[in-house]
């Protein structure tokens, strides 16, 4: 069978959520599965190195499809008129875009709709195309795969969409994530916070991953006097300035370290390195560095909304995310409470025994091969 997929987010250097879903999620499909032929769709330019086994033709698209407009001429035009060419018999998108126009059975994994909930974190022209959009992708779908039981109770929800219609394949998480020695991670400390232990913070510099109030309470525990920690925080800047409209004092900011985007490496040794992982945004569909730091045996603090719970478990010290006060309280606390941290890193190494990325795969396998077979 013909199985083209969409792999737009597959960018050398510039991975994030999408992009790490795919690679982990594809590369598997692939070469376990010499019997298909795979096409995969790139919006540019693509790395040799995506293209994973013998087995897969890739196919540029014009135009690169990173605005609402170009993603209408992309999925509509572009990937309609590709799967007609290459008379594929399936089309699968791990971000959840599908092609409307076309008549090719499609499976799509949606991560989140955080934007049906906050749409005013997002740019106007991006929230008024997910919105649109998504619902009439969700009932195009022969099948979804969410990633996370919350995403798809929320989603059927909000869609109307049967949950028989649904499947889950919880996020893996790289096998470089492990405990690291004490002689790294003071070489760690060293490179990216003047050598002193930090809080440390894993994520998309966007509103809904509440970096504000993150801050805000790091502010407030350090101009007390409360803290020794210094605030290690990675990520790409997406819409809005870093700091998140935190006034931050010369004397904090000395303390407060942005990296922007890091490549996996310095990311293991970073999470491996860190005194205590802050997780804590207000909307999240899985939250993969929050598996992350349990394989690297670093203690968490996390919101305790969406799908957080369902992913940290009992592995996880929680804060309401809306709450300033119960942030600050939550860092003092572990900061303080050697035993508590113990406690923690135990359950989440255990914890971060239920992630994996061939189990994933296995899951999206099961869903696409289910379909296929209506096909023969």
């Amino acid at each position: 069978m013909r199985i083209a997929i969409n792999t737009r987010f597959l960018i050398k250097d510039k991975m994030e959520g999408f992009g790490w879903f795919t690679y982990e999620v594809v590369q598997r499909i692939v070469k376990d599965h010499p019997e298909h032929e795979f096409y995969f769709f790139f919006d540019r330019p693509y790395d040799a190195r995506f293209l994973f086994a013998k087995n897969v033709t890739p196919i540029v698209i014009n135009p690169p499809a990173r605005h609402p407009i170009l993603f209408v001429l992309w999925f509509e035009v572009g990937v309609k008129r590709a799967l007609k060419k290459h008379k594929i018999d399936l089309f699968f998108s791990p971000d959840g875009y599908l092609s409307l126009a076309a008549k090719t059975p499609q499976v799509g994994v949606i991560h989140d709709i955080n934007f049906e909930h906050f749409p005013l974190d997002l740019p106007k022209t991006a929230s008024q195309y997910l919105r649109k959009f998504f619902p009439r992708f969700a009932r195009k779908a022969q099948h979804l795969i969410t990633v996370s039981q919350y995403t798809k109770l929320d989603v059927a929800r909000t869609y109307g969409i049967d949950q028989g219609k649904i499947s889950v394949a919880w996020n893996g998480v790289s096998e470089k994530f492990c405990v690291q020695t004490e002689e790294v991670k003071q070489q760690t400390r060293v490179a990216f916070s003047n050598g002193r232990p930090y809080f440390l913070f894993v994520g998309s510099i966007h509103p809904r991953k509440n970096l504000k109030r993150l801050l805000q309470a790091y502010t407030n525990l350090f101009e007390t006097g409360r803290t020794d920690l210094d605030l290690v925080i990675v990520g790409a800047q997406m819409w809005k300035s870093k700091n998140e409209g935190v006034a931050l004092t010369e004397n904090v900011m000395e303390h407060v370290h942005f990296t922007g985007h890091v490549n996996q490496d310095d990311l293991v040794r970073i999470v491996g390195a860190a005194h205590i992982f802050t997780y804590v945004p207000y909307f999240e569909g899985f939250g993969i560095p929050l598996v992350e730091a349990m394989r690297s045996g670093v203690p968490i603090i996390a919101g305790k909304l969406t799908s957080l719970p369902e992913v940290a478990g009992n592995a996880a010290e929680y804060v309401d995310p809306f709450s300033v006060d119960e942030i600050k309280l939550a860092m003092e606390l572990l900061e303080n409470d050697a035993d508590r941290r113990q406690a923690l890193i135990e359950l989440g190494l255990k914890r971060s025994q239920d992630f994996s990325w061939d189990l994933t795969a296995q899951k999206v396998w099961k869903v696409l091969e289910k379909e296929l077979a209506k096909l023969s």
